[in-house]
């Protein structure tokens, strides 16, 4: 009898507290975010993850490219939670569509039109936070693309006795950023002020979400941004710092320096975390300028976001891109010539200028060039004039038969030694967007000596689609990526030319191995895979808890099975980083005959010997020779770091609190008897 009043009490039970609630319809059209209103009304007053709670979100919708939608919840306390972003691809419709997080099946892992129960890309059971389920939810859907749009037919919400739990983020290693949009739809191109604060309480100290924002704390403008990496589950991010009035204010972040244009840069893409950080890096220790970054955790709306670079936006600025600021009225004379930036990217007739030119072999091939700074809409009619003039004389000269000639030729115009280390980082990447897209090119005003300032190539941008192997028979690191000129955006293929220039390719071999001889060397680089990995240890876990597509075929598509763990990732990336290195040094182009930087550091370790190299905090030196002397370290500009005198007889000694130096290359002077050694040591600072 007991029993069979139990079996009635537990039905009675799931019949009160099981309840479902529908909301309406509405159009979802290109580039908006629409609100879909369901009116709960429960005799609960509080809704939790233990006793009784939201259970299951459903929805109906036709749409002809899924990938362009974000659809999250939004309760009646305007807390906001994600249920799918970025997913479905080009396909159509979600049908019967339902979010619970008991499902074994992510929904990033199903196909159109998602019929089944999937588990939610976002923390749906933070919803369930002791708040009054009683009122007004919404189902928002952002449409981040054009050309395609749909219709929301049906939405519902299950209450019940099985509520859905979350990951409760908490704390880090990382620093971490903390936005309240208060509640609005974050959009692409049009910036909405929301609350941003930043908590890091210095290198190897905990960093709590309860602590004090200590490194920022106020307004900003944030919106999408990106291209491929938009449609992705884990969003991009735009955003600038405005003070209470909505006007731009400049601030340091993290140790970097101040300005207030800013970017949160997504992980999703880069299972390794490394491949934007280690190219940046490389481009930066090479002697030019290249995006600073810093790993952080992100909350967005109360809501784990995963581990985000956050990263300088490609500006002009004495401290980015240090090029002379063009006003409107810059018109004649030096002020004309610069600076400008821009860049081989996406285009449209108001954003960009055609070449007169068309690449190597590929006769009729259309190249467009985008204003960057300054942009379309603000250069004066002059300017344009000015850059399409100089950027034409340029190609003239590069395709002239006199092409190669040192007064007359590209090298009148260019800056030979950025076109150089660029293209060598993006090939060593074998970076497909490198030569086509994100590439851009910086110019200064000129000098009052009537001589142009060269042609910079960089800053380098965007290797998301880098550092893998992304189509059969590539697996062995073999492949260039300069001459693939006829893309979904046409390069212009000026490394086809440059490189029949014998003394271009000479220079290039040359450089190259030189590199190879400090910040190419293969356990220089596995050493900056590892270091990446060390510093996101601890949060990748969350990262993958979070988005749950660690062993999964998303992104950028690859050859291999995906990794199953995060240090086969690690692994993955430095074997690659081995075949490639394997590669170049078997074809890249070039001779090294009368190669000037080759020999730098020969016979000088019969002399000199330092351990370890990489040096992080020190750097320990022992001398062949006793008769004393003096010892300079100077970076790769000559700029003097510490001078020593050394007594006679002193063989060995340290050189210590370096940790605070940049990373990049260093030259150790040691001059005994009037005679110099040199050697070269490279400085890996912790991140």
């Amino acid at each position: 009898m007991k029993t069979f009043a139990l079996f009635l009490a537990l039905n009675f039970f799931s019949v009160i507290y099981s309840q479902t609630f529908t909301g309406g319809s509405g159009p979802i059209l290109d580039l908006q975010t629409i609100e879909v209103p369901a009116i709960v009304n429960l005799t609960q007053t509080s809704i939790d993850t233990v006793n009784f709670g939201l259970e299951t979100v459903c929805i109906d919708l036709t749409h002809t490219w899924l990938a362009d939608l974000t659809i999250e919840l939004v309760a009646p306390d305007g807390s906001s939670r994600m249920l799918a972003a970025g997913v479905g691809g080009g396909d159509d419709n979600m049908t019967n569509t339902c979010f619970n997080n008991d499902s074994g099946s992510p929904i990033q892992n199903g196909v159109a039109p998602f019929t089944g129960t999937f588990k939610p890309m976002g923390q749906m059971g933070a919803v369930n936070n002791g708040q009054n389920p009683n009122g007004t939810w919404y189902l928002r859907i952002s449409d981040s693309y054009g050309q395609d749009e749909g219709q929301l037919l049906s939405w519902s919400l299950t209450f019940g006795s099985n509520p859905a739990g979350y990951f409760g983020f908490s704390e880090s290693n990382l620093p971490i950023v903390i936005i309240e949009t208060n509640g609005q739809a974050i959009d692409v191109d049009n910036k909405i002020t929301a609350d941003m604060s930043i908590i890091y309480n210095g290198p190897g100290i905990r960093n709590h979400v309860t602590d004090n924002a200590n490194e920022y704390n106020g307004k900003i403008g944030i919106e999408y941004r990106g291209n491929y990496s938009l449609s992705l589950p884990q969003k991009p991010y735009a955003f600038e710092l405005r003070d209470s009035a909505g006007l731009e204010v400049d601030s340091s972040l993290i140790g970097m320096p101040a300005e207030h244009d800013w970017l949160l840069l997504a992980n999703y893409n880069d299972k390794s975390f490394a491949r934007n950080l280690l190219s940046f890096h490389l481009f930066d220790t090479m002697g030019h300028y290249s995006v600073r970054s810093r790993f952080v955790d992100v909350i967005m709306n109360g809501e784990y976001q995963g581990i985000y670079m956050l990263a300088e936006k490609i500006k002009r600025d004495a401290n980015r891109i240090d090029i002379a600021k063009m006003l409107p009225t810059d018109t004649t004379g030096l002020e004309l010539s610069g600076g400008y930036v821009f860049k081989v990217d996406y285009w449209d007739n108001l954003n960009s200028w055609q070449s007169n030119f068309s690449p190597i072999g590929f006769p009729g091939l259309d190249i467009h060039f985008v204003y960057y700074y300054p942009g379309f809409d603000m250069i004066a009619a002059s300017q344009r004039e000015y850059l399409q003039n100089f950027v034409n004389e340029l190609e003239t000269a590069l395709y002239a038969s006199y092409f190669s000639d040192s007064l007359y030729g590209y090298r009148k115009y260019i800056s030979e030694r950025s076109f150089l280390d660029y293209f060598i980082v993006n090939e060593l990447a074998r970076n497909v967007d490198g030569f086509k897209k994100s590439r851009f090119f910086f110019k200064d005003k000129d000098h009052s000596d009537g001589t142009y300032s060269k042609l910079h190539a960089g800053p380098v941008w965007d290797f998301d689609w880098a550092w893998k192997d992304m189509w059969a028979g590539s697996e062995d690191g073999s492949g260039f990526m300069y001459g693939e000129v006829a893309q979904d955006v046409n390069a212009p293929g000026w490394y086809i030319r440059l490189l029949q220039d014998t003394l271009f390719a000479n220079a290039l071999r040359c450089r190259y191995d030189d590199l190879r001889r400090s910040i190419l060397d293969i356990h220089y680089l596995h050493a900056q895979i590892d270091s990446v990995a060390s510093v996101v240890a601890e949060s990748q876990n969350w990262h993958y808890e979070v988005w749950g597509h660690l062993g999964l075929a998303t992104g950028t598509p690859e050859v291999q099975a995906p990794a199953q763990t995060y240090a086969e990732e690690v692994q993955r990336l430095k074997d690659w980083v081995t075949r490639r290195i394997t590669w170049l040094d078997a074809n890249m182009p070039g001779s090294l005959i009368g190669c000037s930087m080759t020999g730098l550091m020969e016979n000088v370790e019969q002399q000199i010997s330092v351990h370890p190299n990489p040096f992080v905090n020190e750097l320990s030196i022992n001398l062949v020779e006793k008769d004393g002397g003096t010892l300079q370290l100077t970076d790769i500009n000559g700029m003097i770091i510490k001078t020593i005198g050394l007594m006679p007889g002193q063989q060995e000694f340290t050189l210590q609190e370096l940790d605070s130096l940049a990373s990049g290359i260093y030259l150790l002077t040691v001059e005994q008897n009037g005679i110099k050694n040199i050697v070269r040591v490279v400085h890996q600072r912790s991140y």
